[in-house]
């Protein structure tokens, strides 16, 4: 190698190093670059940090807005759930006809649509008018005689044997009431002297005539009560005014109170016969006693109305009636005491109830698959009464002008409506909507016990029947507001007994517990109320 070549190859690894040189930096470059590096991480750090924060803060406000807003869905459900309960009226829901008022939407009442019609009678309407009373019965005979001839002006005579008649008498009967004023019996009891002794001696008072009233007025003091629905005080300003009898409050509970005496043997009856009917319908309504809650039970058989006053609505009370099992056919709405009771024995169940139930979830169907559930139970409703009416002979249905049916073809024509209704709750059982899904549950789970009436005479496929004989205990409780005591209670029960009883068996209430009261006193039997 040539010294020239020598020396720029030394050149070159000196510049060579020189540039290695600057390319590494001094400490002090590398002490500031870690000053550098650190800063930066401290501010990487601080903007982490308070990006934590705000993260954290953001989900607080996430979690607080979730809050508010799963408070406020609660507070919409509570208020659709209200709302839809200010909705129901006896049409839609299972409440009484007698909450039909300010604090429920008013149910729709008549024609929705008004008639052309102009009211009062129809030309061609025959009319009807007071039967005449026959002649035998009539009180007083008064003839009325013309003073003059319509035709020439002459005086007539008014004597009855003076004149000449043609044809009947034309017949106009008043009925008035004549006054009305209370039958006070005096009953004396001399002392007899004897002739043998010297002694007096009095007759003893029989037991029928102890009291201060008679049996009719007793009785009528209960009929007023019980049947009227009249309270106490206003009973007692009524025997004064319209009889003139002075009478105190507590004569009137105790008249009342003798009268419950009096029918408790013939309603004893009565309930020992509960068990051995072959179809009960069974209801039950609040009461009150001295402001305790109670239970005011009532049990139609055919010919005869139980009603008891219980402490409970639990299945003790039919269990102490009825047996541990009802032999016969239980006919009741969808109460769960009912279902438990009778969970081995037969029943009807309250296709009114069950209408209504459907109504109420059609008022407030949102969904397509609500709504036509509703449709389709409604249908099947509507369609299966119609072939019931058919069957008893009311031709509701004037379509085709169908005609009766016997049994058998009732069932046959029931089938296709029975297999619908099952494919309908069956299709059903797993609706989002809860209502749906509840009733769909409890048409599959009860439907044997929906369709009794179509193979069993005497049972009817609605529970009117119960709920009817309860009416006149509610509108009583609305006015007497319960009972005060145990034996206001069986006095209570005993009575609802008689009067609804003799409602159901058209026989005259007033006469029956003047008879029950008459016997009472002679300690004779008193009638009995079964058939």
């Amino acid at each position: 190698m040539s010294a020239s070549a020598a020396q720029r190859t030394r050149r070159q690894e000196t510049v060579a190093k020189r540039h290695q040189r600057l390319a590494q930096p001094s400490r002090e470059q590398l002490h500031r670059e870690n000053e550098r590096l650190l800063r930066e991480n401290q501010e990487l750090r601080r903007k982490v940090t308070e990006s934590e924060k705000q993260l954290a803060e953001r989900e607080k406000q996430i979690a607080d807005a979730e809050r508010q807003i799963a408070e406020h869905e609660k507070q919409i459900a509570d208020l659709e759930r209200q709302l839809a309960g200010r909705k129901k009226n006896s049409t839609n829901s299972s409440k009484p006809p007698s909450s039909d008022g300010l604090a429920g939407e008013q149910r729709i009442r008549g024609r929705k649509h008004k008639s052309k019609r102009k009211p009062g009678a129809q030309p061609g309407h025959r009319g009807h008018h007071r039967r005449l009373v026959p002649a035998s019965e009539v009180s007083a005979v008064e003839v009325m005689l013309p003073e003059q001839c319509g035709h020439c002006g002459g005086s007539l005579p008014q004597e009855t044997d003076e004149v000449t008649t043609e044809g009947k008498p034309r017949r106009h009967q008043v009925t008035e009431v004549p006054p009305v004023k209370a039958h006070i019996t005096e009953y004396q009891f001399p002392g007899v002297v004897c002739s043998n002794c010297g002694k007096a001696t009095r007759a003893p008072l029989p037991e029928e005539i102890a009291g201060q009233f008679g049996p009719q007025l007793t009785a009528l003091i209960a009929y007023w009560t019980v049947v009227c629905r009249l309270p106490r005080r206003l009973v007692e300003a009524m025997l004064a005014d319209v009889l003139g009898i002075e009478i105190s409050l507590g004569s009137t509970q105790k008249a009342w109170e003798e009268v419950s005496e009096a029918v408790g043997q013939p309603v004893g009856q009565l309930e020992k016969q509960l068990p051995r009917e072959a179809v009960l319908n069974v209801d039950e309504t609040g009461w009150r006693t001295s402001g305790d809650k109670r239970w005011l039970w009532v049990l139609v058989a055919k010919q005869f109305v139980f009603c008891v006053v219980a402490c409970t609505r639990g299945s003790d009370v039919l269990v102490s009636l009825l047996g541990a099992v009802f032999r016969g056919i239980l006919c009741s709405d969808r109460w769960i005491v009912y279902l438990t009771y009778q969970s081995e024995g037969r029943m009807q169940l309250c296709w009114a109830h069950l209408k209504r139930n459907i109504l109420g979830i059609a008022a407030d169907a949102r969904s397509p698959s609500e709504q036509q559930f509703c449709r389709d139970a409604l249908a099947i409703v509507a369609r299966l009464f119609r072939l019931w009416y058919r069957f008893r002979g009311d031709l509701r249905d004037r379509r085709g002008n169908p005609q009766p049916l016997d049994r058998e073809q009732l069932y046959l024509k029931s089938i296709p409506l029975q297999k619908k209704l099952l494919a309908l709750a069956e299709a059903h059982l797993d609706d989002a909507d809860r209502q749906v899904r509840n009733m769909a549950t409890a048409l599959f789970t009860h439907f044997e016990r929906l369709f009794t009436f179509l193979e069993e005479e005497g049972v009817e496929p609605t529970n009117n029947i119960a709920e009817r004989m309860l009416r006149m205990a509610v509108q009583w409780r609305k006015i007497s507001f319960g009972n005060r005591s145990r034996n206001g209670e069986l006095a209570t029960s005993r009575l609802l007994t008689v009067a609804q009883t003799c409602k159901l068996q058209q026989r005259h209430v007033l006469s029956y517990l003047t008879d029950a009261v008459r016997c009472h006193r002679r300690q004779a039997p008193v009638p009995s109320l079964l058939p």
